[in-house]
């Protein structure tokens, strides 16, 4: 079932001894003294276009304006389209689409066999495709056609739900690139769906006046397939998509990750930074966004420990070289947890919040789906009104929301996501001047209910009530927005009392987005009281304009 494109070989080195005994030191397969009379597989081998382009990618960032060290890359300005589109749109589509089950980690979790909460993805895969051995993650491949795949539709949706931008994954932990990559055969243009999957959606995404991003996810593929000797991923033959079957895979410990996951090496991190930098070159993209795995540490590794630090220093010097001259500022590197100091880059959160306003501009990463970024056959989806609250509290607190669709193999999306995204489309079609170009007010909001702030901690969040408003303000517009509506049609804004001192001026009208008639409201000592109609313009959010007189 595989795809029979010749691998592409290393030039030829020599065959000394020495040389031998390097190079499987370098891939790991130094097992024994009788490994020495084998030569490594060419699969285990550093791609022969990674040097060239290490050796471009250095030219680039010799010339500047910024250097590869935090002093210099502190230096960044995030560009206004940026902080004034505050919707933008994620998508997670890769090989994982095909088995449809539990989430888009099935590529990991399916060499997993061990006792687990939840989906048993192991047994799931034996007892429906066989062993790991006769049937591994790359026989799935074939069977990713994307048939249906429209890139000129995808981007029609994206701009009828509001966003302002969209992300596809470029490269998940898979080790499958979703467009043309020259650093493996294990690509969408030479295999599955055989379309450059990114570049068709760049041009129909801009086409529809969005910006464009890309996601690497690719730094977490040094741990992510975990290695038995019974298992496909073992062979060293596709190592080119599973990663090199290093030593450190196959102890008893490699499904954790957050005690087993060594520094990349030199040889990883160079083809990771190849790879980031043709993306940048091909599809120019506005915004990149990088997962977790950039810091091997995770959440306690800072960005002046950080073992990939000096390939995250020259990655970022090169892409803010090269978009150095775009009219519209500099490119924008999402990042997580301490993996850049915050002036270097965009800070961003998954599936959590802020408690409070933050300053500088951040962004939040979550997903129509609570149970999954990839397309599965069970998805537990979140409303279009909880995730209009999520926007709001969000921009509220000086960030911008980052929102995920999983399509399926055939490359349609889910009915089901595309209601979610119209439901939201609509609501900002109505209400978009109190999120689009706004900034952060004196104070995000007021209101009993608390927002989770740890990572992944979206689950603990309770549903907002009518007390919960949030604030932003453009020119000398406040708007006031109220997360749920009030059973009695009243509602009372604390923060906007006659003796507040978050809002000295006088108040000269109040009025509601979305509603032609004229609203009953009087200021007092208890806060601004709004008489509101008997019905909300849309059953999400509603937003009240206040002006000075």
């Amino acid at each position: 079932m595989m795809h029979k494109t010749p691998l592409k070989t290393s030039p030829a080195r020599g065959s000394s001894l020495t040389w031998l005994r390097n190079a499987f030191v370098v891939c790991g397969l130094l097992a024994s003294s009788q490994l020495l009379a084998e030569e490594p597989h060419p699969a285990t081998l550093p791609h022969p276009e990674v040097a060239p382009a290490i050796e471009k990618i250095e030219t680039v960032i010799e010339k500047g304006p910024f250097e590869a060290n935090w002093s210099s890359l502190e230096g960044y300005k995030i560009p206004q389209w940026y902080q004034d589109a505050k919707f933008g749109i994620f998508i997670h589509w890769g090989p994982y689409a095909v088995p449809a089950y539990g989430s888009e980690w099935y590529p990991r979790q399916m060499y997993i066999d061990t006792k687990r909460r939840g989906d048993n993805f192991f047994q799931h895969h034996v007892e429906t495709y066989g062993p790991q051995k006769t049937f591994g993650y790359k026989d799935f491949i074939p069977e990713f056609k994307a048939e249906k795949f429209d890139a000129e539709e995808w981007a029609k949706l994206f701009k009828d739900s509001g966003a302002r931008y969209v992300i596809p994954v470029a490269e998940h932990h898979d080790g499958f690139p979703m467009y043309d990559c020259s650093f493996t055969r294990w690509n969408a243009v030479e295999m599955g769906p055989k379309r450059d999957v990114v570049g068709e959606l760049s041009k129909a995404v801009r086409k529809e006046g969005m910006k464009f991003g890309v996601s690497s996810h690719r730094a977490f593929n040094w741990v992510y397939y975990v290695r038995n000797k019974d298992f496909d991923n073992a062979d060293p033959q596709y190592a080119d998509l599973y990663g090199r079957p290093l030593p450190h895979l196959f102890e008893e410990d490699a499904a954790d990750y957050q005690k087993n996951f060594p520094p990349q090496d030199e040889q990883f991190k160079d083809d990771w930074l190849a790879r980031c930098c043709e993306l940048v070159d091909k599809y120019q993209p506005d915004v990149f966004w990088f997962d977790f795995g950039i810091t091997p540490g995770l959440r306690e590794a800072t960005y002046d420990e950080n073992p990939f630090a000096g390939h995250l220093q020259q990655f970022a010097a090169y892409y803010y070289n090269s978009t150095a001259k775009d009219e519209e500022g500099l490119g924008v590197l999402n990042y997580k947890w301490g993996a850049f100091p915050e002036k270097a880059a965009v800070l961003d959160k998954e599936r959590s919040k802020m408690a409070e306003i933050r300053k500088p501009f951040w962004q939040t990463d979550t997903a129509i789906s609570s149970s999954s970024w990839g397309y599965t056959k069970d998805q537990k989806y979140k409303t279009a009104d909880r995730l209009v609250d999520d926007l709001i509290d969000i921009v509220s607190k000086n960030g911008c929301l980052l929102l995920n669709v999983g399509p399926r193999a055939d490359g349609t999306i889910p009915e089901k996501d595309q209601e979610i995204l119209r439901g939201i489309g609509s609501w900002l079609a109505i209400n978009g001047e109190a999120i689009y170009e706004t900034t952060y007010w004196k104070t995000f909001g007021e209101g009993p209910t608390s927002v989770s702030t740890g990572h992944v901690s979206e689950s603990k969040d309770k549903p907002f009530v009518a007390e919960d408003i949030r604030f932003t303000t453009n020119g000398d517009a406040l708007y006031v927005i109220g997360l749920k509506w009030p059973e009695n049609n009243k509602i009372t804004v604390k923060t906007l009392a006659e003796n507040s001192e978050l809002y000295t001026d006088e108040i000269g009208s109040v009025s509601l987005l979305g509603s032609d008639g004229a609203l009953e409201w009087k200021r007092d000592g208890d806060g601004l009281n709004v008489q509101l109609p008997k019905s909300a313009p849309l059953p999400y959010a509603y937003v009240l304009k206040v002006t000075k007189k």
